[in-house]
């Protein structure tokens, strides 16, 4: 055994012999294995043990956790916590009240001792149980996996891994050592109590399923680990992926390009959205597959809603050619489109000129002499963001300003007819929280051209324009 944790350790744990572990000792067999297994190979352990009250005998687990440190002559650290209050309070289950204050404490431990990482018991039999319960409650390939010999768990640390170096090891083998070692192992007695799901299938569901297969757990075992190889391949996919289609990230949202993210198959998609809820409620969310296939429906079909709701709090936003995935209701970004710098309403412009606008963008502006060329250009132009209009009935007292009480707005493509202005941003669907400062070209009280959508009617190009002059916006 210890030949093959050594290798274990060292090239699927990534640990080294000179920062200190902390080891999660229950006082059971599969931790006592591993607390000797880790001084065994040299490694530098403290030992740490959570006593979840929750049984009357729950302090000889801590007293055998202490003896066995003791004839070690490794350092120990003891403490308690109200289990049965905590999920009270939080409204958990029993066991993941549990988990929580467990790993809590390990962690809290592992910052105090300026530990590598956080070492745990579980087993190749614990690997199977878990794959089992994420196939019975529904999973897809990051469930089936099953769990890593090294994982960054997000709720509990962003830094330090937690490792599980007996993940190949099947727990009737750290009986055998522990006995073979001289460790006296105490035995939970909840671990035959029927009333917890993982106890169900390790009682019930494996010996069933083994009468079909006798060597079943070691069947599901291999296939974890084939998984584990095929979800590697996956995320260097994702990854790539991931560059292509997120224009923003923060702690608060992810920004999709719609464009980009519809490019891609319909299982990246899948998986992107999931990655993209993941980074926003990392460790503490299960996306089923009827979320991400509604989520994808919602992506591909524009006469879908704005707006779709996910799970734990987040829910999907559409807004033009951008897809935001988002926690609750937060403030999203104006960046992306040109706004007036706060505190101006009015910037005077002069020809040529630039404009410096917020968020990176600027305004240029210039005459163009030759009418049949700013006319060939206005044909084929498809970006919003740049217009050529008749400088005839342009004066010098153009300006860029916000929108006003009243506006109203003669729209290129309707015969003069005008709209208010409140309106056309509804039409084309422009979010509120762009519209009071978006900048608007004027003269006077008349809209010229609306940036993004249209040029105003009476200012567009004719056959008898003598002069045109060019105004363009971007974003450096």
């Amino acid at each position: 055994m210890l030949d093959h944790i050594a290798s274990t350790l060292r090239e699927h744990c990534g640990l080294q012999k000179d920062k200190p572990i902390i080891a999660g000792v229950s006082g059971g067999p599969d931790s006592l294995c591993l607390m000797n297994v880790l001084r065994t190979a040299g490694y530098r352990v403290v030992v740490a043990h959570f006593n979840h009250k929750l049984r009357n005998d729950s302090d000889a687990d801590a007293n055998t956790v202490e003896q066995a440190a003791g004839r070690l002559n490794l350092k120990w650290v003891i403490e308690n916590g109200d289990v049965r209050a905590f999920a009270s309070e939080e409204k958990l289950s029993i066991e993941e009240a549990a988990r929580i204050l467990r790993y809590r404490f390990l962690m809290k431990q592992a910052r105090r001792y300026k530990a590598q990482a956080v070492a745990v018991g579980h087993t190749a039999d614990d690997q199977v149980e878990t794959v089992l319960m994420h196939f019975v409650r529904g999973a897809g390939l990051a469930g089936l996996k099953g769990m890593s010999h090294r994982t960054i768990i997000h709720m509990f640390d962003s830094e330090i891994p937690i490792v599980r170096p007996l993940l190949d090891v099947w727990r009737e083998e750290t009986v055998v050592y522990c006995a073979a070692n001289g460790f006296r192992a105490r035995h939970d007695p909840s671990n035959a109590s029927l009333d917890f799901f993982r106890n169900r299938l390790r009682h019930l569901l494996i010996p069933a399923l083994e009468s079909y297969n006798p060597r079943f757990r070691e069947t599901i075992w291999r296939t974890s680990k084939s998984l584990a190889g095929d979800h590697e391949i996956l995320l260097n996919a994702l990854d790539d992926a991931w560059k292509d289609v997120v224009a923003q990230e923060t702690a608060d949202f992810v920004a999709f390009d719609i464009s980009a993210l519809t490019q891609q198959r319909i299982g990246l998609q899948r998986n992107l959205i999931r990655r993209a809820m993941e980074h926003l409620h990392p460790d503490n969310l299960d996306a089923s597959y009827a979320t991400l296939e509604r989520a994808v429906q919602f992506i591909t079909d524009p006469e879908q809603p704005t707006r779709m709701d996910l799970s734990k709090g987040l829910h999907l936003l559409r807004e033009g050619s951008v897809l935001y995935v988002v926690e609750g209701h937060i403030t999203l970004p104006v960046e992306r489109w040109p706004q007036l710098p706060q505190g101006q309403s009015v910037i005077s412009l002069s020809i040529p000129d630039q404009v410096e606008l917020s968020g990176g963008w600027k305004l240029n502006c210039e005459r163009w002499n030759i009418p049949s060329l700013a006319m060939e250009e206005a044909k084929s132009n498809e970006d919003p963001f740049q217009v050529w209009l008749d400088a005839q009935d342009l004066s010098d007292s153009l300006e860029l300003r916000a929108r006003q009480d009243g506006d109203r707005f003669e729209p290129l493509g309707m015969d003069g007819h005008e709209t208010k202005l409140s309106d056309f941003f509804i039409n084309v669907k422009l979010p509120q929280r762009a519209r009071d400062r978006w900048p608007l070209l004027c003269i006077g009280e008349r809209i010229v051209w609306v940036p993004g959508y249209r040029p105003a009617h009476p200012f567009r190009l004719t056959e008898s324009t003598r002069q045109a002059l060019y105004f363009s916006l971007t974003r450096g």
